[in-house]
C-alpha cells in the first residue's frame, strides 16, 4: 500500500505524528519494533495531559512532593501547591498511543526499519516484518523518523543525525514497598550525588505497584548497574522484588537539523528533545511529534520541502528559550558534588521552589516579581563564584 507518510517508531513522538496526520485524513504507516520499553522515570506534567488528552485511568500514580537530595544526604522538600505531576507505565502509555493513532486511521506495521530507497516512482521505506521476517517496502510522500536517539533514519538521511551526543540512562522497576521512612508512594526522590552519577542524577520515581529506581550520565566509565544497586541502598530498597532492568540512550541538545531537505523529518529522540538538567523527554517527545506533524501536512500539500523545516522552528520557538535555561543550568551545577550541594541549596528558596514547578508544569518560564528574580540571580552567583557555603541557602 502507498502512504502520504511513514512514521518510523512508535513511542510518543511518533504515535503522536501518526495520530494528527490520520486525523488529518492522510493515509499513514506506524512502523514500531513492539516488544521494546523505554527506560523512563514516567513523569508527566499537567499541560500534556490536557494538550494529548490523556485518560485517567493511565495516571498510576500521583506526585504532590520532589525532594531534592544532596551528596551530603540534605534534603529540601519541594510541594506542589494545587496539582500533581501524573506518573505513567511507559508500557502500557505508549501502547495506548498507538492503538489511539490506529483507531483514527493510522496502519500499525510491527518490525525493523532497514532503509529508505529511492527510484522513478518516489520514496519507499524498507522494513522486516517482525511475524515473517520477510522484507517489506512500501512507497511514501513523506517520512518521519521518531525512531530514538540512535535513530536509523537520521543517520542515513539527516546532516549531523549520526553525531547526536547522549548520556546513557539505566533504571531497574522494582515492586515498590509500603509507605515507610524512606519511601513515599506520592514523592519523587531526585538524588544529586556525584557517587550515583557524576554528571547528571539518580531516582526514585513511584509508580503505584511499582517504582522506577536508575540513573543517568556520559561517563562510559561508569558501572551503571552498581550505581543503581548503590541508590537502591541508599534508598532502602535493596530488598525490593527486581522486576525487570532497562538501559538505553537519552539525547543531550537538539540537533542542529530536523529535515534532510527533501521528504524527511525528526521527531522525538531522533530530533534531540529531552530537556536538558532535568532529563524530561515524554512531553517534549510528543510536542516534537506535533511539530513534525504540522511540518508534513505542510510539505504535503504544497509539495515544497522547505516545510520541512517549520518543525524545528515549530519546537524551538516555544520550548527553545526553555533548554537554553536549563542548559545553562545544568552546565553550572551538575559538575561536581561541591556545584550539586549548592544547587540544592538553592532549591531551599521558595522562589526558586515556585518558578521551577510553575515552569515545569506549565511547560513556559513564567514572569516573576522583579525582586524575586534579582534575590535568585545574586544567591546565584554567590554559590558560582563560591563566596558563600555550599550549604548556604
Amino acid at each position: 500500500m502507498d502512504y502520504d507518510a511513514f512514521v518510523v517508531g512508535g513511542g510518543p513522538s511518533g504515535a503522536t505524528a501518526a495520530e494528527d496526520l490520520a486525523r488529518a485524513g492522510y493515509r499513514v504507516a506506524l512502523l514500531d519494533r513492539d516488544g521494546r520499553v523505554k527506560p523512563c522515570g514516567g513523569a508527566i506534567p499537567p499541560r500534556l495531559i490536557a494538550d494529548f488528552d490523556i485518560p485517567d485511568r493511565l495516571i498510576v500514580a500521583r506526585i504532590k512532593t520532589a525532594r531534592m537530595i544532596s551528596p551530603t544526604g540534605r534534603a529540601v522538600d519541594i510541594h506542589i501547591e494545587g496539582g500533581y505531576v501524573g506518573m505513567v507505565d511507559r508500557e502500557d502509555f505508549d501502547e495506548f498511543l498507538r492503538d489511539r493513532a490506529r483507531m483514527v486511521g493510522a496502519d500499525r506495521l510491527t518490525g525493523t526499519f532497514l532503509r529508505i530507497e529511492r527510484d522513478a516512482a518516489g520514496t519507499h521505506v524498507v522494513w522486516r516484518e517482525k511475524a515473517t521476517g520477510e522484507e517489506k517496502r512500501a512507497q511514501t510522500r513523506v517520512i518521519i523518523g521518531a525512531d530514538g536517539a540512535k535513530s536509523g533514519v537520521a543517520r542515513a538521511e539527516v546532516p549531523g543525525g549520526d553525531r547526536i551526543p547522549y548520556v546513557i540512562a539505566y533504571h531497574e522497576i522494582i515492586k515498590a514497598p509500603a509507605a515507610n521512612d524512606a519511601y513515599d508512594p506520592v514523592r519523587c526522590d531526585v538524588v544529586y550525588d556525584g557517587h550515583i552519577s557524576p554528571d547528571f542524577y539518580g531516582w526514585v520515581f513511584p509508580h503505584g505497584q511499582t517504582a522506577s529506581v536508575g540513573m543517568g550520565t556520559e561517563d562510559g566509565a561508569v558501572d551503571l548497574k552498581k550505581a543503581t544497586a548503590d541508590l537502591r541502598a541508599m534508598s532502602g530498597l535493596t530488598d525490593c522484588e527486581t522486576i525487570r532492568r532497562e538501559g538505553a540512550p537519552i539525547p543531550l541538545k537538539p540537533l542542529d537539523r530536523w529535515d534532510n531537505g527533501r521528504d524527511v523529518v525528526l521527531a522525538g529522540d531522533a530530533a534531540g528533545v529531552v530537556a536538558p538538567s532535568s532529563g524530561e523527554g515524554i512531553y517534549y517527545a510528543m510536542a516534537g511529534g506535533r511539530a513534525a506533524a504540522t511540518a508534513a501536512q505542510a510539505f504535503l500539500r504544497s509539495g515544497k520541502p522547505a516545510e520541512l523545516k517549520q518543525a524545528r522552528k515549530l519546537f524551538l520557538r516555544e520550548h527553545g528559550t526553555v533548554f537554553k535555561v536549563l542548559r545553562s543550568m545544568q552546565n553550572a551545577y551538575y559538575r561536581s558534588d561541591d556545584r550539586r550541594e549548592r544547587f540544592v541549596s538553592l532549591c531551599h528558596d521558595i522562589d526558586v521552589q515556585r518558578l521551577t514547578f510553575e515552569a515545569y508544569m506549565n511547560k513556559k518560564l513564567v514572569a516573576a516579581r522583579p525582586l524575586a528574580h534579582l534575590k535568585i540571580g545574586v544567591k546565584n552567583l554567590m554559590h558560582l563564584m563560591g563566596v558563600v557555603s555550599p550549604k548556604w541557602s
